[in-house]
């Protein structure tokens, strides 16, 4: 498989490399290890969707660019090394846009699709529950029909933007079984959030959505009554490519970071990049690096085409972000005492690749995956 880049990416990509620097980079960084306020983060989802990143999965006659996944993800990558809080935040936000393309009726894509294409609304999509874990289908959170209306009662955990989000698209049991999507306005509606204290990514919004007999209109329905596993199936494999790309991007970073360092720190009178260590942890970093991508591009690119790349995306979910810990954790070592510094950046990286490991199936889970489809055999039952 050819992974070169087309002129136009090429040119698409080093364009938005150097808009981040100048543009966004400047706020982000205010924000390093502190929440992105929603006004913040409104303005620069409204600075990064001129480049399609917020934007860009949802077709033209939707009002998004359109953007194929694997160009998609190059820009994603690319602002990974910058802010992956910032990435992160767009990726939600997109993926909620899409959904509501894909599943909204015309009501619901006509009030919210264009604003959050626009980065005037924030969305977030919420499945997991504090004591389903990976099994969805253990969810305790209830819709019961009322007439026209549905009540929503019930809790939603580890949900990314969910203190800065204006709706949630939100899954809940509406029968034996039977699972119904739902988008949830914070302001109509009426939801609660709590913000949870994390070990990285502490500028992307993760948390609670709590849900007390919520009232919500039956034209608020995503999809189909009975049809929230189906849409939020659909999701999973796009999911596990993009946040093995904000590994990438920040797996970028600490190299890039470890190979100026080493140019500039001097020890036993040279340049620590003369070491030989050295020199063996750089290309240790820089192969998982490579390995990695190509696992990532190849799952996106089978992505585009249109076919099922479950195989492929847990592949590259959990060998993606894995390494990004390895290779953040070699960057410390590179730095030496200064690694464990908060005046440098590869500190934060290592504690924000960790976090990656998790969402989206754990590298367990992802490993179950895997071994499900090669053997045949369900080990989840």
């Amino acid at each position: 498989m050819d992974f070169s880049l087309t002129e136009e990416q090429r040119v698409g990509v080093d364009g938005w490399s150097r808009f981040v620097q100048k543009h966004i980079k400047p706020i982000t960084d205010q924000h390093r290890d502190a929440l992105i306020p929603a006004p913040v983060l409104k303005r620069l989802l409204g600075m990064t969707a001129a480049y399609g990143v917020g934007c860009g999965w949802v077709p033209e006659d939707g009002g998004g660019l359109g953007l194929d996944f694997l160009t998609s993800g190059l820009l994603y990558e690319e602002l990974s090394r910058v802010s992956a809080d910032l990435a992160g935040a767009a990726f939600v936000n997109e993926g909620a846009a899409l959904k509501v393309y894909n599943a909204g009726s015309p009501a619901i894509r006509e009030r919210y699709l264009a604003p959050t294409l626009r980065g005037e609304l924030i969305g977030c999509s919420a499945i997991s529950e504090p004591n389903a874990g990976s099994n969805v289908r253990a969810m305790r959170t209830r819709a019961v029909r009322d007439g026209d209306r549905f009540r929503i009662t019930g809790e939603k955990m580890w949900i990314s933007n969910s203190s800065v989000a204006d709706y949630v698209t939100l899954v809940a049991a509406t029968g034996e079984q039977e699972f119904t999507m739902f988008l949830v306005d914070r302001q109509e509606h009426g939801f609660e959030t709590r913000e949870a204290e994390k070990l990285g990514l502490n500028g992307w919004s993760l948390g609670q959505v709590i849900l007390q007999d919520v009232i919500v209109p039956a034209e608020n329905v995503m999809g189909g009554v009975g049809q929230g596993l189906r849409e939020t199936m659909k999701g999973f494999e796009r999911s596990r490519c993009f946040i093995s790309l904000l590994g990438l991007g920040m797996a970028k970073a600490s190299l890039d970071a470890s190979i100026d360092y080493a140019k500039q720190r001097e020890s036993f009178g040279k340049p620590i990049a003369g070491h030989q260590l050295i020199q063996q942890l750089i290309a240790e970093m820089a192969t998982e690096l490579e390995a990695a991508r190509l696992m990532v591009y190849r799952a996106l690119s089978i992505l585009n085409s249109g076919t099922r790349s479950n195989i492929e995306a847990a592949m590259a979910k959990a060998f993606a972000t894995e390494a990004a810990v390895r290779i953040a954790s070699k960057a410390i070592e590179v730095h030496g005492a200064f690694g464990i510094s908060r005046e440098f950046p590869v500190e934060r990286n290592f504690r924000s690749t960790r976090m990656l490991t998790i969402p989206d199936g754990t590298t367990q889970i992802n490993n179950l995956i895997i071994g499900r489809i090669l053997l045949g055999t369900d080990a989840f039952a």
